[in-house]
């Protein structure tokens, strides 16, 4: 569900935009309000799930994301849904961090971490690549509430499941508000600069003032990580881990790959390239999710018994980088199997290859006490890089035809992870062992 929301709307906006009456400058926020208040708060999410028990807060994370759905699906005006939207976003960024966290604690590092691991990202990436096509089949079987109204049964269901996780330790110490305050607004006012980057530019005074604010912020959250709180929410101790400092580099790279970058320009080749309905579109998508899912879960936690997380992880990146050169070459005359099809087979088994490997080394050598704040961490490095992808490419494809867009954008992907595969060198070699 917290991936799904990511992009789930995307292909419903003209159908809100009709019922509730938004204007064209307002309509963007059905889907930034989610992307802000997730990246914002997840670093606050990841700390409260060390110190109130990562079982407890996912059973909360998860009501407030129910709750969220069922104001958001009956939402009679714009800004009713927006707050909505709004409130999604803080249980996700609340629920992410301790599905990790609970995780983590309840495996040790081995094989049977690595396929709780290998679930947890294959479902998290097949999230993301099916949400298109989950909006586009209940927005044209049933109506745009369904896609929000759908969370109401499913958390219902996945609240009574999540009761039966053991609530997790109390621990001593208060959240570090101070550091909470600092973070999330330095966050969520990056992600705010970065999505305006693109309709004002990069010198217009709004997106300008936000970025140079968000800058400020989180400098003084690292000052006050440092200097002053008792409990950090970021622990210092953390980034001298080699794993947690590379690996969160990397992790930050790929995400401008996979996440919202890929969907964007794909559902804008698909559409307006090769002129694919919105359900047409969400049904391209269905190889890269099948396709992950498989070599997420079936190939992956056997290969990383036979070989270290480090080259599963480069291999990976050069698989995909290879997959979205071949995509930057596709034109209107590719079609479907050559545009679209041939790159995904490519994409999807380099995905599918290195985010098990990359989660599991990001979350290795961390105390079971910081297994939120690494987790918080992990998914913030990959939701801000799909922010900064998604701005740092709309941005580079500016004044091109939509195909030329497309190409470029995925060029500049193929490149960020050859990068990628480059900067996990720097990894530790590690291997499960049976």
């Amino acid at each position: 569900m917290v991936v799904l929301d990511v992009s789930v709307v995307n292909v419903a906006l003209p159908a809100i935009q009709s019922a509730l009456g938004f204007g064209d400058a307002d309509l963007p926020w059905v889907a930034g309000a989610y992307t802000l208040a997730f990246a914002g708060f997840l670093l606050t999410g990841g700390r409260l799930a060390d110190l109130r028990g990562a079982g407890r807060i996912c059973t909360a994370g998860l009501a407030l994301f129910t709750v969220a759905s069922l104001v958001g699906g009956l939402a009679t005006g714009p800004g009713l849904l927006v707050a909505a939207r709004a409130g999604q976003g803080l249980g996700a960024a609340v629920l992410a961090p301790a599905t990790l966290a609970v995780l983590t604690a309840r495996f040790p590092e081995g094989p049977h971490r690595t396929r709780a691991l290998a679930i947890w990202t294959a479902v998290s990436l097949a999230g993301g690549a099916a949400g298109n096509l989950v909006g586009a089949a209940l927005a044209e079987l049933l109506s745009w509430r369904s896609i929000l109204l759908v969370n109401v049964p499913i958390g219902a269901v996945a609240i009574a499941a999540a009761r039966r996780l053991p609530a997790g330790e109390r621990r001593a110490g208060r959240l570090d508000v101070p550091g909470a305050a600092s973070a999330t607004a330095g966050l969520a006012l990056l992600a705010y600069g970065l999505m305006q980057a693109a309709p004002r530019g990069w010198d217009d005074p709004v997106t300008a003032g936000a970025l140079a604010a968000s800058a400020v912020l989180l400098a003084v959250f690292a000052l006050v990580e440092t200097r002053s709180a008792a409990v950090p929410l970021l622990p210092p101790r953390l980034l001298r881990l080699r794993a947690v400092a590379a690996g969160n580099a990397v992790m930050l790279l790929t995400g401008a790959c996979f996440q919202v970058p890929m969907w964007y320009f794909l559902t804008l080749y698909m559409q307006d390239v090769l002129h694919f309905s919105a359900l047409e579109t969400g049904l391209g998508f269905l190889p890269h999710t099948l396709l992950t899912m498989a070599v997420g879960l079936r190939v992956t936690p056997r290969l990383m018994r036979r070989l270290d997380d480090r080259t599963l992880i480069i291999a990976g990146a050069l698989t995909a980088a290879a997959g979205f050169l071949w995509q930057s070459t596709a034109t209107a005359a590719s079609g479907y199997a050559g545009g679209v099809l041939g790159p995904a087979v490519l994409a999807s088994i380099g995905g599918g290859l290195l985010n098990t490997p990359l989660t599991t080394t990001v979350t290795s050598g961390v105390a079971a006490s910081d297994a939120g704040a690494a987790s918080g961490l992990m998914n913030t490095a990959k939701q801000a890089g799909g922010a900064l992808g998604l701005a740092a490419l709309t941005a580079a494809t500016a004044g091109r035809g939509l195909a030329g867009a497309c190409g470029r954008a995925f060029l500049v992907m193929a490149v960020a992870l050859v990068a990628a595969a480059a900067l996990s060198l720097a990894l530790p070699a590690r291997r499960d062992t049976a």
